[in-house]
């Protein structure tokens, strides 16, 4: 019963991540939920272990159909890989703890903009090129991608929220560059992860396949419908993570 439980989880969770990020909001909390008194770090383990091949799926089938901005991603992805890395070594040893109550305000504040920023990434217009541009794509891969590797809910969300508001993506572009940055931020999170033997391979086989399975459906419908449908969805996922991350940092 708890594989089909956290195999379903990772299925719904593959969709959603693959559209706008926001799995997490999904797997991370079944996860724990139904295995209460495992360390977190092994429930972190278990997440990338599935969401790895879910985001890599997204990133391959999105580069087929929408401009990669490969000059500027694939450094952002080895940033947001070395960060990422930093930060789930120390998720080994301190608590994210204090950062629950500061997110849902992080997130609102990301919701509000977006909300009053009707025209947000409607359009493609990329603000930089060159070398500005995988700078600065670097530098959001570094932070949010440290941010994944230690805590996590969320991460595609932000990356999109920034391909957006700093870079000039539209949000199906944004999305399509946030599953290769969230590619190596999982990656190197489940090295960690891995190493430190905190992962469950029994369980991770079939909820891999589940969200590969998920991811698969969410990217269709994202290709398939574009930019206004990924913004809409982003609006959806940010809502739910406000309410989710909120009543856990005060409510619980």
């Amino acid at each position: 019963m708890e594989l089909l439980v956290v195999t379903l989880a990772s299925l719904l969770a593959g969709f959603v991540d693959s559209i706008v990020g926001g799995g997490g909001l999904i797997l991370v909390p079944a996860l724990f939920a139904t295995f209460p008194n495992t360390h977190p770090a092994t429930l972190f383990g278990i997440n990338k272990g599935a969401s790895v091949w879910g985001t890599g799926m997204a990133t391959w089938q999105y580069s087929r159909r929408v401009h990669m901005r490969w000059a500027a991603l694939v450094p952002a992805a080895v940033s947001g890989f070395v960060a990422s890395f930093g930060g789930a070594w120390l998720v080994t040893v301190m608590s994210p703890q204090y950062l629950r109550r500061a997110l849902p305000l992080v997130l609102m504040a990301v919701l509000a903009y977006t909300l009053v920023k009707r025209e947000l990434g409607r359009e493609h217009t990329p603000h930089f090129t060159g070398t500005t541009e995988a700078v600065l794509a670097s530098c959001i891969g570094a932070v949010i991608g440290f941010y994944d590797g230690f805590f996590g809910p969320g991460t595609g969300s932000f990356l999109v929220f920034l391909f957006v508001r700093l870079m000039g993506y539209d949000f199906l572009s944004a999305s399509a560059s946030a599953k290769l940055i969230n590619t190596g931020t999982n990656v190197a999170a489940l090295i960690l992860f891995v190493s430190k033997g905190h992962i469950w391979w029994h369980f991770v086989l079939a909820m891999a396949l589940a969200n590969v399975a998920g991811s698969l459906m969410g990217t269709h419908l994202a290709l398939k419908h574009g930019t206004g449908f990924v913004r809409s969805m982003f609006i959806v996922v940010v809502s739910a993570l406000i309410l989710k991350t909120g009543y856990d940092a005060y409510l619980r």
